[in-house]
């Protein structure tokens, strides 16, 4: 068996995992592009020390944001963590909003084995910049319709992605990406809320990074000789901060841009974790008993039981 907490930014993925990890004896992997990175911790909210120290944590702090991090990487890394906490009778509990991440992990796939090409990856940076994103996007189109349809035209680094896979194989990259039977008996757990109310934790959070000292880590980056250009720092908000750091920006206007990324970043979520897919069971993030109803289901699922909805 295996427990995923799923949905957009800011609903308490972590802190439900956390719960449910001290409850069932189990183990958390995380399920989050960017908490594999050192030294990015405030902006990516990132587990606190004491958090980490409540239950065991895979796949947090692995990489140094220079170092190439891939979801063919991810795969092998958290299925191997999943076998190891399964092995030893625990309770694996995958937590995160990256769609890609953990759908792929969900649904048996295997990425391709493509390693990059970082002059192939200049060139079309190049034409995104010259031509626009949109230019890019419709040159996947054109030979990859079925990527291009699940790939936002303003994910560069995607799109780029899957033109790098198609340009070294000769294969598209959706067919690259190859499907087995899932591995796992697993149960889905979506956590969301009303619109309006998400925005408003977005913005909190937001301001709740800044006063905890996100300007001044990236600052840190900075000065440890990370540039803004690695696919490390196209982590929400963290552009924007090195802006404000090197006086490009207000903090103000750096304020307003990452809560309308992020805002943009939880609409997006909703494509991958859709609120009318039947294998996930979405829970209000607000209400005062989500934890009871999440433990309830995770019950149930070890048992092999079934919970009424």
């Amino acid at each position: 068996p295996l427990i995923a907490i799923v949905g957009p930014t800011a609903t308490g993925k972590s802190s439900l995992a956390l719960q449910l990890a001290q409850r069932f004896d189990g183990e958390i992997v995380n399920g989050d592009s960017r908490l594999v990175y050192r030294h990015m911790d405030i902006g990516s909210a990132k587990p606190s020390p004491q958090d980490l120290s409540l239950a065991p944590h895979h796949l947090v702090n692995i990489v140094n944001p220079d170092e190439p991090y891939s979801l063919a990487l991810y795969l092998a890394q958290a299925n191997e963590a999943i076998q190891d906490i399964q092995n030893r009778g625990k309770t694996p509990l995958l937590a995160g909003g990256s769609g890609q991440y953990v759908r792929a992990l969900l649904e048996g796939f295997n990425a391709p084995q493509v390693s990059p090409n970082p002059a192939l990856r200049a060139t079309l940076e190049a034409q995104a910049r010259e031509e626009g994103t949109e230019a890019l996007w419709e040159r996947l189109r054109q030979v990859d319709p079925e990527s291009a349809a699940r790939i936002d035209p303003r994910n560069v680094r995607r799109v780029i992605r899957a033109l790098e896979v198609y340009t070294e194989t000769g294969v598209p990259f959706s067919q690259a990406r190859k499907r087995e039977k899932p591995a796992y008996h697993s149960l889905t757990i979506g956590l969301t809320m009303e619109r309006e109310s998400l925005y408003r934790r977005i913005d909190r959070r937001v301001e709740s990074m800044i006063e905890s000292g996100w300007p001044q880590e990236v600052a840190r980056l900075l000065d440890m000789g990370y540039s803004t250009e690695l696919p490390a720092m196209s982590a929400l908000g963290y552009r924007e901060m090195a802006a404000f750091v090197r006086g490009d920006l207000s903090l103000e206007e750096a304020r307003v841009r990452i809560k309308a990324a992020t805002r943009r970043y939880a609409r997006s979520q909703y494509a991958w974790f859709r609120l009318d897919d039947p294998g996930i069971h979405w829970l209000d993030a607000n209400s005062a008993d989500v934890a009871e109803a999440a433990t309830e289901r995770v019950e149930a699922h070890l048992v092999g039981g079934v919970v009424s909805t």
